[in-house]
């Protein structure tokens, strides 16, 4: 019932869900009464943290959600992160820091990818779990990730169901058995690697750039710096339709830009400096020349000040006072304040000062986006609430023209830019390797690495899904049988040939792979006579090949060991000139290894230090080839 509770098809969101537990009968209405009581202590605890968040659409909000089809009632919430991917892991880490600090609660989390936890944490998960049987399995308990076990057989654990569990029936396990549902520590590393860092990490995510704003969005902004992302996106998803409204700027005059301060998110930072746009004439919007010292604050402004120009122009000036209710007025904002106070969100501040007052803005806005949010179709759009600041707010632009002496100093954008060791170290870290020693000189660098890599490669197991990459080395090594694997052949095939005219048929058994060619529904049923047939025919088919392949120049094409013994001692072959065309030369074995290392490197070279089959395979084994430092050209000489 659970996997039906799920959104229609709705790109880059996150659900979390809070249940309490143990998991008892209650009263459905003293039921909603604990947990309206924990989403107010849960949002309280958390604000110093929520509250002056910059989201990218939405922000983390709670609500109760009453209990049907065999879910019981509990805690829900829902956010659009868009592109920003960080919004969704600092949701996982608020998740993860609510069930720690409120131990009678159990989080699950997901989003439009199904469980993220496991994909993150793919390279160290039990066989057994696959997206066919890891719904209801994955909750996160007193701060820890936890997977409830499936049995290895039916039955084989009394309080294991056989199946996927029911939200109720995961509840009474986490419940009952807490300690015996712990993740594996490889695999909560790989959760808590994606997460570290919070909540300083939150700081670092920022990014203060000067721009040449209209003073109306300058204070707008002064007074809600979360609609900077609202703005950002109105630009970045622009269309012609919204580019109308900015032919002649009405609300946003570019005669009263100023310059000031404004605080993006690193994400929003990078989708207005990476997209190339030129105002409209009309809009009164003139760029100095790309040399001015200026010039970058003049472009980010321009292209704020559009964003906003389209949020204001898709709302009436006139829209319903029924969505400009004050905060105050809700009958939850002064436990919320109280709350607040008691967990210390005013920091100390003198109730009155500019800080504080600044704080209490800044608490209204979350109460009423989080807490207390309204029906989506009361609440303000981001063009109203805009439009509503302009109507309540004073500002002069004079006093903030004052103001541009004393800015403080832009953050530097060169995160911007990576270089691709840089590229290099940020994949190894997000798949939890550490980073090999840079190899200097190609002539220290061993060879036969790539060949056993490429030997383990192919020694894994590999099914209709695909192959196993070798992981680490100190796993133990893969057993092989031969004598056991020859057998299971010999019972199918019959024994094997003595000796074979071609040196591919030593290889004859590997080549048993096609139905249709080689009839293997026919050994089923027929017996001896039928596999002598089978090899008879084998045979046939590789004296064709190697008649044919003889007139060509393939063989030519591989390196070959070298011939061990001389053209003096092979008088005796009395082998056809025609079918052969080897006129008394002698067919060396292939050196497998040599050639494979050849082929790989020649493809490694092709790719120029782009990304390509030859380096993404090599690397996903943990091989790292040096770079090239022969610059001569690769193109092989003319035969004479």
């Amino acid at each position: 019932m659970e996997g039906n509770m799920k959104l229609a098809t709705v790109e880059d969101i996150v659900w979390y869900r809070l249940f309490l537990i143990p998991d008892e009968p209650r009263d459905p209405e003293k039921h909603q009464e604990i947990l309206e009581k924990y989403i107010e202590r849960i949002m309280t605890q958390f604000a110093p943290l929520l509250a002056p968040y910059i989201w990218q659409n939405q922000p983390f909000n709670l609500k109760y959600k009453p209990g049907k089809g065999g879910v019981p009632a509990h805690i829900f919430g829902i956010t659009k992160f868009g592109d920003n991917i960080e919004d969704e892991w600092f949701i996982v880490y608020i998740v993860k820091q609510i069930t720690k600090e409120f131990p009678e609660l159990v989080a699950r989390i997901e989003d439009n990818d199904g469980e993220f936890l496991l994909i993150e944490a793919a390279d160290f998960l039990p066989k057994w779990l696959d997206p066919n049987n890891s719904t209801n399995r994955v909750f996160f308990y007193h701060g820890k990730l936890c997977i409830i076990p499936a049995p290895t057989k039916p039955g084989a654990v009394s309080w294991l169901p056989t199946t996927s569990p029911t939200i109720p029936q995961a509840l009474n396990i986490i419940s009952s058995h807490p300690e015996k549902i712990l993740a594996s520590e490889s695999i909560q590393a790989a959760v808590n690697r994606r997460i570290r860092g919070y909540p300083d990490k939150i700081q670092a995510s920022l990014h203060r750039a000067h721009c040449f704003l209209p003073a109306g969005i300058a204070a707008v902004l002064k007074q809600q710096p979360r609609l900077v992302a609202a703005g950002v996106q109105a630009f970045y998803l622009r269309d012609p339709i919204d580019l109308r409204a900015c032919r002649i700027f009405k609300t946003f005059l570019p005669e009263t830009r100023i310059m000031t301060s404004v605080t993006f998110t690193k994400c929003l930072y990078a989708q207005l400096m990476q997209q190339r746009f030129m105002p409209d004439r009309r809009s009164g919007y003139k760029l100095p020349p790309p040399s001015h010292p200026k010039y970058r604050a003049h472009e980010l402004g321009m292209k704020l000040a559009h964003g906003f120009e389209i949020l204001c122009s898709k709302c009436s000036p006139h829209f319903s006072d029924s969505k400009k209710s004050s905060v105050t007025t809700s009958p939850l904002w002064a436990g919320f304040l109280e709350s607040l106070k008691k967990n210390d969100y005013f920091k100390g501040l003198i109730e009155g000062s500019a800080q504080y007052q600044e704080r209490v803005e800044m608490a209204k806005n979350y109460f009423q986006l989080s807490v207390n949010r309204p029906e989506s179709s009361l609440a303000m759009s981001p063009g109203e609430e805009i439009l509503t600041l302009l109507q309540t707010i004073p500002f002069d632009i004079e006093m903030l023209k004052k103001e541009e002496a004393n800015l403080p100093p832009e953050d530097d954008d060169q995160w911007l830019n990576l270089s691709p060791d840089q590229l290099d170290q940020l994949l190894q870290e997000a798949a939890g390797k550490i980073e090999p020693e840079p190899v200097s000189k190609e002539e220290s660098y061993d060879l036969t690495q790539v060949s056993k890599s490429m030997k383990a490669f192919i020694s894994k197991v590999s099914t209709h899904k695909g192959a196993e990459l070798p992981r680490e080395p100190s796993e133990a090594p893969i057993t092989f049988d031969a004598d056991s694997f020859l057998n299971y052949f010999d019972k199918i095939l019959g024994p094997r040939p003595q000796e074979s005219d071609s040196d591919d048929l030593d290889e004859d058994f590997d080549c048993l792979d096609s139905d249709d060619d080689l009839g293997l529904e026919t050994q089923e049923q027929g017996g001896e006579a039928s596999v002598k047939g089978t090899l008879d025919d084998l045979k046939s088919y590789m004296a064709q090949m190697d008649q044919e392949l003889a007139h060509t120049s393939i063989g030519k094409t591989f390196t070959t060991r070298k011939q061990m013994e001389p053209l003096s001692q092979t008088t005796n072959s009395n082998s056809d000139e025609e079918d052969s065309g080897a006129e008394g030369s002698v067919m060396t074995p292939v050196d497998v290894d040599l050639n494979l290392v050849s082929n790989i490197l020649e493809s490694y070279s092709s790719q120029a230090g782009l990304a390509g089959p030859a380096s993404n395979l090599l690397q996903s084994m943990g091989v790292r080839l040096p770079d090239n430092t022969d610059h001569r050209p690769t193109s092989k000489p003319a035969k004479d």
